[in-house]
C-alpha cells in the first residue's frame, strides 16, 4: 500500500497486522518550507497517481499551483479507486483536477472565496466535509477528524480508534500502537 501523507499521524512499518507505506512527494527531490526548513522527499508527484491515499497539504504555495497547469497535468488520479484529502488551502488543488465538480467543499476561511471561484459550495461552519472517497478539512486540528475518516475508510473504526487514540493528549485515551 502506498500513501502520499504529510502528517505524522502514522508511521512506516506495521500498524494491527496492516502493512503501508508513507510517502512525503513534491515536484522535486527537495523542497524548502515557508519557514526555511529543507523537505527531501522520498520521490515525485505521479507516485501519487498510484498511491490508495493521497493527501494534499495546505500553504501559501497552493494558489501558485493551481494556476500551473504542467503541475496539474501531472496527476491522474481516480477518486473511485483512491481515497482523496486535503488540508486547508489543499483543497484548491483538489477543486482545480475536477475532483469537487459538483461536490461541497470545506477550506481554511482564507481560501473560501478562491475555492468558491471554482464553483464549489464551500461549507463554513465545519470543519470537516465528506463525499465518497473525498475529504476536506478546515484547519490544522481538523486533520485529526479528516485522518480518522480515511484511515477508517481504508480500512476500519477499530484501526482508526487506534492511530487517533497514539496521538491524543495524555488523560484523553492516548496509547502506544508501535511495538
Amino acid at each position: 500500500m502506498w500513501i502520499f501523507f504529510t502528517l505524522g499521524f502514522a508511521k512506516p512499518g506495521k500498524i494491527t497486522g496492516q502493512e503501508f507505506q508513507v510517502k512525503i512527494v513534491g515536484t522535486q527531490l527537495s523542497h524548502k518550507s515557508v519557514c526555511g526548513l529543507d523537505l527531501i522527499t522520498h520521490g515525485l508527484i505521479e507516485e501519487c497517481n498510484d498511491a490508495d491515499f493521497v493527501f494534499f497539504g495546505s500553504g501559501p504555495g497552493t494558489r501558485i499551483l493551481i494556476e500551473d497547469k504542467d503541475y496539474l497535468s501531472r496527476f491522474q488520479l481516480d477518486p473511485d479507486k483512491q481515497i482523496i484529502c486535503s488540508m486547508c488551502s489543499g483543497a484548491l488543488i483538489i477543486a482545480a483536477l475536477g475532483h469537487l465538480n459538483g461536490l461541497s467543499a470545506t477550506t481554511y476561511p482564507t481560501a473560501f472565496e478562491k475555492l468558491k471561484s471554482f464553483g464549489i459550495e464551500v461549507i463554513e461552519d465545519t470543519h470537516l466535509v465528506t463525499h465518497r472517497n473525498i475529504g476536506t478539512a478546515a484547519g490544522c486540528l481538523a486533520a485529526v477528524d479528516l485522518i480518522s475518516w480515511a484511515v477508517e475508510k481504508m480500512y476500519d473504526k477499530k484501526m482508526s480508534d487506534d492511530i487517533i487514540a497514539s496521538v491524543l493528549p495524555v488523560g484523553q485515551g492516548q496509547v502506544c500502537i508501535y511495538p
